[in-house]
């Protein structure tokens, strides 16, 4: 999402041009290399197309192996037909791009293959919590993307930007925020115990989650709009009609780049991280090619490349990249994130989410 850079030219091209002979004699192996492939599940629209455009050649450069790129569909949709293909010991997808509650629902069916990080070398330059694991320790996914929610205000409405979550909860606010309107997607459960109850931790026992769905009722006072559609809350920031809410740190920062009065406020309890990972499918016969993509994708410069091209976080330690501060501002913050309780999305679905209608957009 950020500004497009111009691609250099690969020394590959520019060697090229005068090795006619030796390319002949090398035929053979390159032919070999280039039969090797592999499907990669991906969200579709601009993401895919910026992978197309910017990382899968790369990729392909690197190592001989094309792509395939398969456009996932939205929702949980994916994660069915997965599931449902893998029974038939079939791959729609080798790798796949998962939200981590999916990945921890296709743990329960053992749908991902293990991960051997012997062969991704590069995963020692991940951020922990990016290394997904079954129970017992095998690994079922690595982070592929990170993004943020955060807390958005227009300034004409909002000469200062607020410092806190604390701000959504601050009776001057009141019929001022857009939120977005489902718990397992705005995550403000977990901005809830962090704010007031001394970390998510505080969501561990069913007491705890109660106590944090009393608190953020007192937010809905405050509650001008429960989004789904993101576009018709972006509008009505943009214009003022909703001048405070959440919303992805990204896109606000374009708005903001293109002149809109918008900004994107990393709140002193961070900023909610959520994130997607490479998952292999069990019916996929591609394993060598899935390590290689993976081992690519978790190299310090590709992750500054995903920054700059797609506008990603990196899942990368902050030390290993070559962003300015300025480029890491952009995508990222060195605020310890609010990491999202997915478990309590998978395990305790069905009681939060009549939680939520009862108590929160009810």
């Amino acid at each position: 999402m950020k500004k497009l850079l111009d691609t250099p030219i690969s020394r590959r091209a520019v060697l090229g041009a005068g090795v006619a002979s030796a390319s002949l004699l090398a035929m053979p192996s390159i032919l070999r290399a280039q039969d090797k492939s592999i499907k990669i599940g991906v969200y579709g629209g601009y993401f895919k197309k910026s992978f197309d455009e910017h990382i899968f050649p790369e990729f392909t450069k690197a190592t001989g192996i094309a792509v395939e790129s398969v456009a996932e569909p939205t929702g949980e949709a994916w994660l069915v037909q997965l599931e449902q293909a893998a029974k038939a010991g079939q791959a729609p997808a080798d790798l796949s791009m998962m939200s981590q509650t999916s990945v921890l629902k296709g743990q329960s069916t053992e749908l991902w293959a293990p991960l051997d990080l012997a062969k991704i070398k590069n995963s020692a330059n991940l951020i922990d919590h990016f290394v997904n694991e079954y129970p017992d320790g095998r690994v079922a996914g690595i982070g592929a993307v990170a993004w943020y929610i955060t807390l958005v205000t227009n300034t004409y409405a909002f000469p200062t930007a607020p410092d806190s979550w604390a701000a959504f909860w601050d009776p001057a606010n009141v019929d001022k925020l857009g939120l977005l309107a489902l718990a397992s997607n705005s995550f403000l459960l977990e901005v809830t115990a962090k704010t007031f109850m001394g970390g998510t931790n505080a969501l561990d026992t069913e007491e705890g989650i109660e106590k944090a769905f009393a608190k953020l009722a007192e937010v809905k006072p405050n509650v001008r709009l429960w989004y789904r559609d993101e576009a018709q809350f972006e509008q009505a920031l943009k214009s003022g009609e909703i001048p405070m809410g959440q919303y992805y740190h990204d896109v606000t920062g374009l708005a903001a780049a293109e002149g809109q009065p918008v900004r994107s406020t990393f709140p002193k309890e961070g900023g909610i991280q959520d994130s997607g990972s490479w998952v292999l499918s069990r019916a996929s016969k591609k394993s060598d090619e899935a390590h290689a993509f993976i081992d690519h994708m978790s190299q310090p410069a590709v992750q500054a490349l995903m920054s700059r091209k797609v506008g990603t976080s990196p899942t990368v330690k902050r030390e290993l990249l070559d962003l300015t501060p300025e480029e890491f501002a952009a995508v990222s913050s060195d605020i310890a994130p609010i990491i999202p309780r997915y478990d309590l999305y998978t395990t305790k679905a069905d009681w939060i989410n009549q939680k939520w209608t009862e108590l929160i957009v009810g």
